[in-house]
């Protein structure tokens, strides 16, 4: 199993309370766990302005997710990542060993 980590920008727009976020948090992390994969660490960065606009928006709710997981599973996560309407950015990394 190969580490990762992925960077995603959840809109606090569409999520404006507590409960939301948690669940747009869990949807990815059960998404990895339903693929075989394990879940190593989330850090929640939380709620921090933006550099620059994206779709008017100017807020997001940051969170890092470490993962583990076989080699065609984060083209996978960045499918979800895409259609997902509470995802403003993402980015999934390999980390070396």
């Amino acid at each position: 199993m190969t580490k990762y980590e992925a960077l995603y920008v959840l809109d606090v727009a569409n999520q404006p309370d507590e409960a939301g976020v948690k669940a747009a948090i869990e949807k990815f992390s059960a998404l990895v766990t339903a693929n075989g994969g394990t879940v190593d660490s989330v850090d929640e960065w939380g709620r921090r302005k933006l550099a620059y606009p994206i779709d008017y928006k100017t807020e997001g709710y940051y969170v890092l997710m470490r993962f583990s997981a076989n080699s065609e599973f984060p083209k996978e996560l960045e499918r979800n990542f895409k259609i997902a309407d509470e995802i403003i950015r993402y980015l999934v990394t390999k980390l070396d060993d």
